[in-house]
């Protein structure tokens, strides 16, 4: 027997669900293609619960990292009173992992940000002013490259930094030498965004050459500027870490995760292994975390990516 498809019982229009047939905007959609990543969202609430133990911790930890030495502990093994151990001055390994968990994160974010904003600038004015302007910003990419970073960091590093401003200077050094090789990328993306038609139109529209820029373009790129902010967080603790652990970056009383290893194995690692395998571990952790991140970005950002999913 046929179905009754009378008008009478046919579903009106205005009951389907409306929100569920409008399209998605790209914020939405790069959120929805982002969750599917498990790794990456787990990464995240990982990085937050990080964060929080590097920000609040030191401040309700009984121990101090300058000055908390328990006299009566020195080098001893995890206990009840050292959760982690203590290190050869008897200060507790635990409050210095925090502290230096938090500077390099620090030092990690204050670079992402400054290379990404520097090679973003240069890099896209370079593509959109052209001329001499072009070729200044060329020149200064290729000397930077074949500059040799960690002897020229560690001439300036060796230097009169005073300790307390160790971690910013070694933050902006690092970003100033590291920019150009993201600059190129952003020059070449420039080049083909500023013939599009809406830039065009915005010149036409009699806007300033640096309004176009930072009103049109950059937000036109900005899927390749937060991954590279996100991945450049990684890259710096590393950088920071080999810096430290040459002893070219931060240094006692002031501890980030690169000297805190550094004085884990000095102190003998294989004797002593709670020195070094907290640090270590933690360093592993974190920098696993922020390119699982990154590449959830990336793969959430780039629609042609396959990792992330059908919309």
């Amino acid at each position: 027997m046929a179905e009754d498809r009378s008008p009478e019982t046919a579903v009106p229009a205005a009951e389907y669900d409306e929100e569920a047939l409008a399209p998605l905007g790209r914020g939405r959609l790069t959120f929805r293609r982002f969750m599917r990543n498990r790794l990456a969202v787990g990464s995240i609430f990982f990085l937050i619960v990080v964060i929080l133990i590097a920000a609040i911790g030191p401040f309700l930890w009984h121990w101090d990292y300058r000055s908390g030495v328990d006299s009566s502990a020195f080098l001893k093994p995890p206990s009840a009173a050292h959760p982690l151990g203590t290190m050869k001055s008897g200060l507790d390994v635990l409050a210095v992992l925090m502290q230096g968990l938090r500077k390099s994160l620090i030092i990690g974010v204050v670079y992402a940000l400054l290379m990404t904003g520097i090679a973003a600038v240069l890099g896209s004015a370079a593509a959109y002013f052209g001329k001499w302007t072009e070729r200044v910003v060329l020149w200064v990419t290729d000397l930077l490259l074949i500059v040799p970073q960690v002897l020229l960091v560690s001439i300036i590093m060796a230097g009169k930094v005073a300790p307390s401003w160790a971690w910013l200077a070694l933050a902006l050094l690092m970003a100033v030498l590291d920019w150009p090789l993201y600059g190129r990328i952003v020059r070449s993306m420039t080049m083909s965004v500023k013939q599009r038609e809406y830039v065009q139109a915005a010149r036409f529209m009699g806007l300033s050459s640096w309004r176009v820029i930072f009103r049109h373009i950059l937000p036109n790129i900005s899927s390749l500027l937060i991954v590279n902010i996100t991945m450049g967080v990684g890259q710096a603790i590393l950088y920071e870490t080999t810096y430290s652990f040459l002893g070219f970056g931060i240094k006692p009383p002031d501890w980030s995760l690169g000297s805190l290893i550094q004085a884990g194995i000095s102190q003998g690692p294989t004797t002593f292994p709670w020195t070094f395998a907290f640090a270590a571990g933690a360093l592993v952790l974190v920098v696993l975390a922020v390119n699982a991140i990154g590449d959830g970005l990336r793969d959430a950002l780039d629609p042609s990516s396959a990792a992330g999913g059908a919309a």
